[in-house]
């Protein structure tokens, strides 16, 4: 079964954090995404560009409508993804529990969301 991980943050707590601070908790994160790779198990990893860039796109009118993002409005918003390959949901959340997102940056209401999913690939 394959697993979407989706990384939260909360911009509003991020934003609080000095930049020295900012800086020592994402100095931490290489490690633990490399422990997290080493399980063999994660098929996708990557952190999501700054809001500032987001585009969301919804239909209006019988016509697509383009605007600022991010996509929803929301205190916590999305920074990162994964996705898991794991033979059991307990598989799954014990390798989720190693993104820097479920075991650091508390203070930046980080958060990590596991959510089970059919998977395609289209060419």
């Amino acid at each position: 079964m394959k697993y979407l991980g989706l990384a939260y943050f909360t911009p509003e707590k991020f934003a609080q954090m000095t930049p020295a601070e900012v800086k020592a908790l994402v100095s931490q994160c290489p490690a633990l995404d490399e422990k997290m790779q080493a399980t063999g198990k994660v098929l996708v990893s990557a952190s999501l560009g700054d809001l500032d860039q987001w585009k969301t796109l919804r239909p209006r009118g019988g016509k697509t409508h383009i605007s600022d993002g991010p996509y929803t409005e929301a205190k916590e918003v999305v920074g990162g993804l994964f996705i898991i390959e794991a033979d059991s949901p307990e598989e799954a959340q014990q390798i989720a529990a190693m993104h820097p997102a479920a075991t650091l940056g508390e203070q930046g209401g980080w958060a990590v969301e596991l959510i089970p999913m059919d998977f395609y690939l289209s060419r």
